[in-house]
């Protein structure tokens, strides 16, 4: 039996055979930072409801580079940026349908070239510094896609950073995509993460965003796929100037463990940012969503609303803290958990947040947990539904309300389709 101590020694292990592939300081930095913290336990507070450190008390082998020839399916129309476990694939890309203003590159050439405004947004120092999977992330990072969009650019169509796994037998990734936008640019991204087939795998992706004056990215994130004892960490660090947009929505489904962890720091005047999500969980789905969004500046505002949906022996976990730095005045912050339990063993914990250090604010956040209302399923069923389409139909809608702040018409459509194969598949059961 493994001691879980030895889960570190494999990871340093890792760390020497990737610490001369680009970067050095930085990933000296970050492993440093990992290394005062190890893998998190429950005893982190921000880990609180994750035990990653018996999760993840066997670190799978790091990936090795394919270049497969593969068919990809499309579920949308948009732009693909491809990351295949571990490695950027532009033969699997739309490089070359990129419109004009958009900049791409792999990560791994980013990070021979050394260029500063590109290591400086990798680092993302201010914003999740505490987080040692995020600094682990950092450390072990194989490679991705850098992406530029040009200051005043109007991207229409959507642009997808497809992170996926395909290779047997357990393999460990470790990626991160960074996306700056200049001044007043604006964009839609499509963020997948998903194994193409049933295989075990540990995956450690992180996605960075520099916001400049007034840009504007919709962002729509989807974790599917997995089998138990899977591990998927997904991080999203978002740094917006005065004006500047995110607007943002992630739909977590599949087996194993996920957690979705957001580090937003909003670093202008009247800095945006709205961040909703459902969960659809079934089995023995461990799906944990951690945020924080640090106003720093005055009359920012910012959204969080989250729908969980769990049946069978599913686990879910809300963790939310909003914090208003002193002088941030103005400052509008709404936090919502909302989850359905469908089943007697299913789980949810909540935990919302509020630090305030200004006197001139509006903040506010609430947390409910229930079970299906019995007076809606009467009234349907009284009028012939059978009783699981009762229950679907009031699911869906409960689902549907996180999605609501999606402009996207096709995205939404796509996202309500998900969801409706998942109530498919509990009817059939």
């Amino acid at each position: 039996m493994i001691k879980l101590a030895e889960a570190e020694a494999t990871l340093s292990s890792f760390y020497e055979e990737m610490r001369d592939k680009g970067a050095p300081r930085l990933r000296a930095a970050a492993w440093a930072a990992f290394s005062e913290f190890g893998l998190p336990s429950r005893r982190v507070e921000s880990w609180h409801y994750t035990d990653l450190k018996t999760a993840m008390s066997r670190p799978a082998p790091l990936a090795t580079a394919s270049h497969a020839a593969l068919s990809l399916p499309r579920a949308h129309d948009s732009l693909r940026l491809v990351t295949l476990d571990g490695v950027f694939r532009p033969d699997l890309s739309d490089i070359a349908r990129l419109p004009e203003g958009v900049a791409v590159q792999s990560l791994r050439d980013a990070l021979a070239q050394g260029e500063p405004h590109v290591m400086s947004a990798l680092a993302s120092a201010d914003i999740g510094a505490q987080d040692p999977i995020l600094a682990l992330n950092a450390a072990l990072m194989q490679d991705g896609v850098v992406v530029e969009i040009a200051s005043g650019a109007r991207i229409g169509r959507a642009i997808e950073l497809a992170t996926l796994s395909s290779a047997e037998p357990a393999q460990s990734t470790y990626t991160r995509a960074l996306v700056m936008l200049g001044e007043g640019a604006q964009a839609n991204l499509i963020e997948t993460l998903a194994a193409l087939s049933a295989v075990f795998a540990q995956d450690n992706s992180a996605l960075v965003f520099r916001l400049a004056k007034n840009a504007r990215v919709d962002l729509v994130t989807h974790l599917s796929g997995g089998v138990e004892h899977s591990i998927r960490v997904v991080s999203l660090l978002a740094h917006l100037d005065s004006g500047a947009t995110l607007n943002s929505f992630a739909l977590i489904e599949g087996e194993g463990l996920h957690r979705r962890q957001i580090f937003a720091r909003l670093d202008g005047e009247m800095a945006s940012a709205l961040f909703n999500g459902a969960t659809l969980g079934r089995g023995r789905l461990h799906a944990d969503t951690t945020l924080v969004v640090d106003h720093a500046k005055p009359s920012g505002k910012s959204r969080e609303r989250f729908r969980h949906i769990l049946d069978d022996q599913s686990v879910g976990a809300f963790q939310g803290k909003v914090i208003v730095r002193p002088g941030a005045q103005k400052t509008d912050g709404v936090m919502q958990s909302k989850s359905l339990l469908l089943s007697d063993q299913a789980t949810m914990n909540n935990k919302p947040e509020l630090e305030i250090f200004a006197d001139d604010v509006q903040c506010g956040h609430g947390a409910t947990c229930g079970r299906l209302d019995k007076d809606q399923l009467f009234y349907l069923s009284a009028r012939g539904l059978p009783r699981r389409q009762a229950e679907s139909l009031l699911i869906e809608g409960f689902a549907n309300e996180a999605m609501e702040a999606l402009e996207d018409e096709q995205l939404r459509a796509y996202l309500s389709d998900r969801v409706s194969v998942w109530l498919s598949r509990r009817i059939s059961r």
